[in-house]
């Protein structure tokens, strides 16, 4: 039997290149951030394993399981618009930003436990790094919430269909940047000695 097979479908980057361009900024300046951490916490690992104990190992652990989560729900949205299957891709899009909204709500409890300590940028140069890369990083979420809120309105909207996908790829590329910085951050910060 002689069956033709369809020719494979040409690979294409999701979503917008500008959205790609803007990752890879937000992405290296991020590294830097890293790097920084690493280099300061090699100049004085006493003191950062020191410290490093203060953090709350299963709220940072929550926040991964949430922001993964998050992420799951986010490439059902996309696989749903796909399929053009318009009620599971708002249901998707608004568990994505409740999980994020977890995500949050772990955060500012954290933070309120180390503010009320009288723990702040200046206490040392761990905490310095920890308040400033975790903050830069819950911006990160906030902007990603707005990102799938606006996302929900325009899904609800029937603004995504297996044809016209290209806005929420771009939005869930975004998405899913903020859950791959938090998947280092999290080990990085949190457990690495």
């Amino acid at each position: 039997m002689n069956t033709l097979a369809a020719p494979p479908l040409p690979r294409r980057l999701p979503g917008d290149l500008a959205i790609w361009f803007f990752i890879l900024a937000e992405m290296l300046a991020f590294a830097v951030f890293f790097a920084s951490y690493a280099f300061a916490r090699a100049h004085n690992p006493e003191m950062f394993n020191l410290y490093q104990q203060t953090l709350d190992r299963n709220a940072g652990a929550l926040n991964t399981v949430l922001l993964v989560t998050g992420s799951w729900f986010v490439v059902l949205a996309v696989q749903a618009a796909h399929r053009d299957d318009q009620p599971a891709i708002s249901r998707n899009i608004l568990l994505g930003f409740l999980c994020g909204g977890g995500f949050l709500t772990v955060k500012v409890f954290e933070y309120a436990a180390k503010f009320g300590a009288g723990i702040s940028m200046s206490t040392n140069t761990f905490y310095m790094f920890y308040i400033s890369l975790t903050f830069f990083h819950f911006m990160h979420v906030i902007l990603g919430m707005v990102i799938l809120a606006v996302l929900w309105f325009q899904a609800r909207q029937g603004a995504y269909t297996s044809q016209s996908a290209n806005g929420l790829e771009s939005g869930a590329a975004y998405w899913h940047m903020v859950d791959l910085l938090w998947i280092i951050l999290f080990p990085l910060v949190y457990v690495m000695r």
